[in-house]
């Protein structure tokens, strides 16, 4: 019993969260990784665009809250997110065609490219903070709970009680969905062949007859998708906060290059690296390691590595570590 009491602790605080962290990251990594691989520069925005996806979202979520709208258990940001999908990728084609195509035209060194991203990124920053503000929102409507503790623990009998919220169960599916979609796109489509190609080699490609205004046009669209998804997932998991989605950058572009930017795969599996390694070394195990050793070794403190104050620490330790023994990371993507 002590065995499977540790196993639902597990579930409940690591792995679970961490699946579901990992999911959001994995997405918004995937954004990142399709801006390098196609359009050759690292975008600082990537961030504060989650949270203008998000913004647009929520207010077409409280709009159909308002015209009684509903999805029943399921949160009514769900229908909203086409919106903010649209809303989103219109501000990012304005975007590139107001800011960066001049300096692709000017095939402008990557470096200055990503410092103009910065700009961007303030802009963003500020559109945000201005109409939504930068106290927490909550707009998860709906069930609240799938699986409740106290439904598991009359269940099962067991001292410990497992749960599942519907935001982490939405950011499962949800995530895989938007993923077997991606590589169907990539792997199936006329125009995912043609963005594989363009990645692959530009001037080839151009020779090929490969338009690169669409191409530039749907990557675009494609990363407006997987920032505002991302986003909303997020957001739904654990409340709206305007600044938070600029600190999620950092775990972001770790779990791409941890993967092998320009890898969708590595984007992916870079996610759940960092999600999981993040978590795992800011718990707390000592309910867990309490349950799995005799009482006379059960330990005083909390058997935390560090707390969660420092889990950004986590993701920017192994940024650098992979930057120096792995500089194109494990699914051998573009060097930095």
């Amino acid at each position: 019993m002590d065995i499977l009491n540790a196993l639902v602790v597990f579930l409940n605080f690591v792995f679970i969260p961490a699946a579901t962290y990992g999911s959001q990251l994995a997405l918004g990594a995937l954004g990142v990784t399709f801006v390098y691989a196609i359009l050759r520069f690292s975008n600082f925005a990537h961030g504060d665009t989650m949270a203008f996806g998000a913004m647009v979202t929520i207010y077409a979520t409280w709009g159909l809250q308002a015209l009684g709208v509903s999805l029943g258990p399921l949160p009514t940001a769900l229908l909203a997110l086409p919106v903010g999908i649209a809303v989103t990728a219109v501000f990012l084609l304005a975007t590139d065609r107001v800011v960066f195509r001049f300096y692709r035209e000017k095939r402008a060194a990557p470096i200055i490219v990503a410092i103009v991203s910065l700009g961007v990124m303030f802009v963003l920053n500020g559109i945000v903070r201005l109409f939504i503000g930068v106290d927490d929102v909550i707009f998860l409507d709906g069930l609240r709970q799938i699986i409740t503790p106290a439904d598991f623990k009359a269940w099962s009998g067991l001292d410990e009680g497992l749960g599942l919220k519907m935001s982490q169960a939405i950011t499962l599916v949800v995530a895989i969905i938007s993923v077997i979609l991606l590589f169907w796109f990539l792997n199936r489509t006329r125009t995912g062949k043609s963005m594989r190609a363009y990645s692959d080699n530009e001037d080839l490609a151009l020779l090929s007859g490969i338009n690169p205004d669409r191409v530039v046009a749907v990557t675009w669209i494609i990363v407006a998708a997987l920032t505002t998804t991302a986003g909303v997932l997020y957001g739904l998991d654990k409340t709206f906060k305007a600044y938070v989605y600029f600190q999620l950058l950092l775990p972001i572009f770790a779990a791409a290059i941890v993967g092998g930017l320009g890898s969708p795969l590595g984007a992916i599996v870079g996610g759940y690296i960092i999600a999981f390694s993040e978590v795992i070394v800011t718990y707390a195990w000592k309910k867990v390691v309490t349950y799995l050793v005799p009482e006379s070794w059960a330990p005083d403190g909390l058997l935390q590595l560090v707390t969660t104050d420092y889990k950004f620490a986590v993701s920017f330790s192994i940024l650098v570590i992979v930057l120096i023994f792995m500089p194109t990371g494990i699914f051998k993507g573009k060097s930095v």
